[in-house]
């Protein structure tokens, strides 16, 4: 079931990117949304998680792995998490940096998600909500190629690879210890925190207040919100 999901989640961003790829405005907006959902995850799920997890006092040190690793994958992927694809001429993007960085951030995200207990839960649906825009990019990027008229193999494999990612990891993390699983999530956390501040703290050029930003950002805090109370609401009638 979660499989799917992700595969789907992969492959509906993705045609959206392909059918709307030239609204940038859009691409725009679903980031700043999904980074608002993603932050809101990170503090109230992720985090309380890792940090109750009484596995080590030195958790924290885990996240701000997470951080750098992300800063390291961004400098293969150059920020294609946060947007930046139309800033680069087309040919310095190399596909396979690019591929290899988005490969090991999807595939590290998916790890944690073999020990989750509930089919949906909001660890999954902030790593849903995360592969929207990212294959609405993707999509927008692989399909809006001057040149190629027809999807070409190497677009499709590209694809699949992404949307097989999480699922792998996963899969992988079936035959971790599960007393592991608050360092994974730690380490998610913080490729998390620094992917959704880089793209809700971008600066605007000149300062002004963006408000259609702002918006967007609690549009997405209110989403996770609402499915947080609504998630640990459903936790006590479970324990009753």
């Amino acid at each position: 079931m979660t499989i799917l999901l992700l595969i789907l989640s992969v492959i509906t961003g993705v045609s959206l990117g392909k059918y709307f790829g030239k609204k940038e405005k859009l691409a725009k907006s679903l980031l700043i949304l999904s980074a608002g959902f993603l932050i809101t995850i990170c503090l109230n799920e992720v985090f309380p998680e890792v940090y109750t997890s009484d596995i080590s006092p030195n958790i924290g040190v885990f996240v701000i792995i997470g951080v750098l690793l992300q800063m390291i994958l961004e400098a293969l992927t150059k920020g294609f998490e946060h947007g930046h694809f139309h800033h680069h001429n087309e040919h310095n993007i190399l596909p396979l940096a690019l591929m290899v960085g988005l490969f090991i951030h999807a595939f590290i995200e998916g790890i944690p998600l073999a020990n989750e207990k509930e089919t949906l839960s909001p660890y999954l649906l902030g790593i849903l909500f995360h592969n929207l825009p990212i294959s609405f990019i993707l999509g927008a990027f692989l399909f809006n190629k001057k040149t190629e008229k027809s999807i070409s193999y190497s677009s499709l494999l590209i694809i699949a690879l992404f949307a097989l990612a999480s699922p792998l990891g996963m899969l992988l993390g079936n035959y971790f210890n599960p007393d592991l699983q608050p360092y994974f999530l730690a380490i998610v956390g913080g490729i998390f925190l620094h992917i959704s501040s880089v793209i809700i703290f971008e600066s605007n050029k000149n300062h002004n207040i963006d408000w259609m930003k702002i918006g967007l950002v609690i549009v997405g805090v209110t989403l996770a919100l609402v499915m947080h109370l609504f998630h640990s609401h459903s936790h006590i009638h479970h324990h009753h």
